[in-house]
């Protein structure tokens, strides 16, 4: 047996109200349907007013008193705000987090090597987290590690800014360098 108060799975809630499932006595009316832009209705009247434009009356601000509501088509206002919220997620910045990783005894071949990685990556935008891995007893040359980190981000200071200066969390001292704004 099904819970009463469950939806179908796969069908969604709908976001507004639309026509008679508006729960209002009266409603404040607002767009081109209505001399100076907006009007107190009774809700049948509002509805009515909305059936002779063969359009729906939608809910748009539930939480005031009287709810206001505007007279469209209520499948072309879904389809417009569900492109709305796509592009506004496609314009959200994705952020790439690179990882590069040292010993605290990485010779300068090694440091150059991953330091042209680590310029790459911030030219392309990314963040770098760059960290010491100290491994059995190696953990006593923390100085050594954080003298390393401390070089590479110097080293980097041109194309990218410290976010966080070299922390030990467990085994790792870590660093994190975001790329300059405009350094593309």
């Amino acid at each position: 047996m099904r819970n009463q108060r469950q939806p179908y799975r796969g069908r969604q809630e709908e976001p507004y109200k639309v026509n008679h499932k508006i729960r209002a006595r009266e409603v404040r009316l607002v767009g081109d349907f209505v001399e100076g832009g907006n009007a107190l209705l009774p809700l049948e009247k509002a509805i009515k007013l909305a059936q002779e434009n063969d359009l729906d009356l939608v809910e748009i601000s539930p939480n005031v008193e009287p709810p206001v509501c505007k007279i469209l088509d209520y499948a072309k206002f879904k389809y417009e705000q569900k492109k709305k919220q796509k592009e506004i997620k496609s314009n959200a910045a994705k952020i790439v987090l690179k990882e590069i990783r040292f010993g605290p005894n990485t010779d300068e071949h090694d440091y150059n090597f991953k330091l042209k990685h680590a310029i790459n990556f911030l030219k392309e935008g990314a963040k770098v987290k760059a960290y010491v891995h100290f491994v059995g007893r190696s953990i006593v040359f923390k100085e050594r590690g954080e003298m390393l980190l401390l070089k590479f981000a110097q080293a980097l200071a041109e194309f990218g800014a410290v976010e966080q200066l070299p922390k030990m969390e467990g085994k790792r001292m870590n660093i994190f360098i975001a790329p300059k704004a405009g350094k593309k």
